[in-house]
């Protein structure tokens, strides 16, 4: 059994944390925004995305009401975009159900799309005091080192008896501090790779820093390799602007706007073709370079060629994109940052 760690974690979270501007207005709302962007996203590239978001959706009720075009535009460079949606759907619930405000219930906020344990645990705890475990990746790898435990912490199990242990040595007093002081400690000092344990406040309790494991740990299996595709890319402009296609209302980059695309290898001639069929006359300039996307389970290997057209009418879908609708319409994936700005 491992001894108490709250005591020198909360000693250590009061002198080091760092001062972020959601942990100035520690809000249900707040913490919500954060947690969902802090996901996929580092801290220090997250907070001008923070800024910019809470500025405009100061609380639930604006961003259940935000046009979806809108919604996706301020979150346009932070990737991953089921997880606005799923926010949009979250607070039109909190809108109909809970009067506008995040319920102060765990239960309750586990129920909402894209809120999961973790999410849920971080609310609850920070912004109500509920006492309940927010475990993250930081926390597992925390976790497996002070317990010197090598089980795959990938499985579910491992989660769970690791969720008890962060239970067992929770302060029920201050869930709130506890449960970002070890999601702070994960990020700063017991980093991934070579921890800083010279730095740790719990190094002296710390199992597999006694046995000379803590670089070993935590123990993931081999990620699985990741599917190569193909993308041809078409930047085509008129005197109306950039063509543009709206993405599927379902799947990857699921209602964003691209320019011209499709994931299989395509020859200029074979191009042409394929935009003469939307009425698009094209005549082409130059080759664009090639690029390369990674994804969680695939990669996109993108090319294709640069051109020009007469303005047309287009089929619904398609859109000529003026330069400054491009700045502040359309949101289009960091999968195509390097030809747009191009």
């Amino acid at each position: 059994m491992l001894q108490p760690i709250a005591p020198q974690l909360l000693q250590w979270f009061q002198e080091n944390r760092r001062l972020l501007p959601f942990r100035q207005e520690p809000s249900a709302y707040h913490i919500w925004v954060s947690e969902i962007m802090l996901q996929q996203t580092r801290v220090a590239a997250a907070i001008p995305y923070y800024n910019r978001f809470v500025a405009a959706l100061p609380d639930p009720a604006a961003l259940a009401a935000c046009e979806p075009d809108a919604l996706r535009k301020l979150w346009q460079g932070l990737g991953y975009y089921n997880r606005v949606n799923n926010m949009q759907k979250a607070a039109r619930i909190v809108c109909e159900q809970y009067g506008g405000e995040l319920p102060a219930d765990y239960d309750a906020l586990r129920g909402l799309p894209g809120i999961g344990d973790y999410t849920a645990g971080a609310i609850a705890s920070i912004a109500f005091g509920i006492p309940a475990p927010a475990v993250d990746g930081n926390v597992l790898r925390v976790f497996a080192r002070l317990y010197n435990d090598d089980s795959d912490v990938m499985q579910p199990a491992t989660k769970r008896l690791f969720t008890g242990r962060v239970l067992d040595q929770m302060p029920k007093e201050t869930p709130g501090p506890y449960n970002e002081a070890l999601m702070e400690l994960g990020a700063l000092v017991c980093v991934p790779g070579t921890p800083h344990c010279e730095s740790c406040p719990l190094s002296g309790l710390c199992l597999g820093y006694r046995a000379g494991r803590q670089a070993e740990l935590p123990v993931k299996p081999a990620p699985k390799a990741k599917t190569p595709v193909a993308v041809t890319v078409a930047m085509v402009e008129s005197p109306q602007g950039l063509l543009l296609q709206r993405r599927p209302a379902k799947g990857l980059l699921a209602g964003l706007w691209q320019p011209a695309a499709w994931e299989r290898s395509l020859s200029r001639e074979e191009l042409t073709a394929e935009l003469e069929k939307i009425g698009v006359q094209v005549t082409w300039e130059e080759p664009l370079p090639a690029a390369r996307h990674v994804f969680t389970h695939k990669i996109w290997n993108l090319g294709g060629w640069q051109g020009h057209a007469p303005a047309c009418a287009l089929p619904e879908g398609w859109v000529w994109a003026a330069p400054e609708a491009l700045e502040t319409v359309y949101a289009v994936p960091t999968a195509y940052a390097s030809y747009m700005k191009k």
